[in-house]
């Protein structure tokens, strides 16, 4: 493998040097998503037993250090702060026409879980687009190069003037690697995409329903009020 590698021209080794790049960035980003995403799962969960089993925000607030990776805590963070912004507001004076407190309450709470709700989203759809990248492009990249290799080889069949099987193949094995290499850097990375966005996509639903369930907490509390 080493030296057809080292035998290869110019042009397949460029095209290796960037399918190995596109493997190593591949690697790395799968290593660290697995990390944060199952930090993510696990921590959210540990938020949603204590959240259910304290039922005060007051309580559930004073506990949120303790899960910093949790999307859901960082929602209920941002519910929360709302919240206490309004009951703020509410002991300030109401200027006649103020359109802030005239709206719901549970509508500008809605807002800045809706807005938590996309902030983490991206944050854990980061660098996935990569792996989608890799995946789609890094076989096309490698039969670039096997395609150019190939026509090098033959380029030398002509020169040569042979084209017995001991010129023909060394050529043709050299311009096959960068097929394999794309192959090798495209499959980790789309089977890490697809695995990575289908614990996202759960992760969003459990947000979801998580604001749903806090907004319904919310509109109580205001009619109670």
């Amino acid at each position: 493998m080493l030296d057809l590698v080292l035998n290869a021209g110019p042009v397949v080794k460029l095209v290796l040097l960037i399918l190995v790049y596109f493997s190593l960035v591949s690697w790395a980003i799968i290593f660290y998503k697995t990390a944060i995403i199952q930090k993510a799962i696990k921590e959210s969960d540990r938020f949603l037993d204590f959240f259910w089993t304290k039922k005060r925000f007051d309580i559930v607030g004073q506990g949120l250090k303790e899960f910093n990776g949790s999307p859901i805590a960082n929602l209920f963070r941002e519910g929360y702060h709302e919240m206490l912004q309004l009951q703020k507001k509410e002991t300030d004076v109401i200027e006649p026409g103020d359109f802030l407190h005239k709206m719901d309450t549970t509508e500008i709470v809605g807002r800045a879980l809706r807005r938590a709700t996309t902030q983490e989203t991206h944050r854990l759809e980061k660098y996935l687009t990569f792996l989608a990248t890799t995946g789609s492009t890094a076989p096309f990249i490698g039969l670039f190069g096997t395609v150019w290799g190939i026509m090098d080889a033959f380029h030398g069949i002509g020169t040569t003037g042979s084209a017995s099987l001991a010129v023909v193949a060394p050529g043709i094995s050299e311009a096959l690697i960068a097929t394999a290499i794309g192959l090798a850097a495209a499959i980790p990375a789309v089977m890490g995409y697809n695995h990575f966005l289908n614990k996202v996509n759960v992760l969003i639903g459990e947000m979801d329903n998580f604001s749903q369930e806090f907004l319904n907490i919310v509109e109580r509390m205001e009619r109670g009020n």
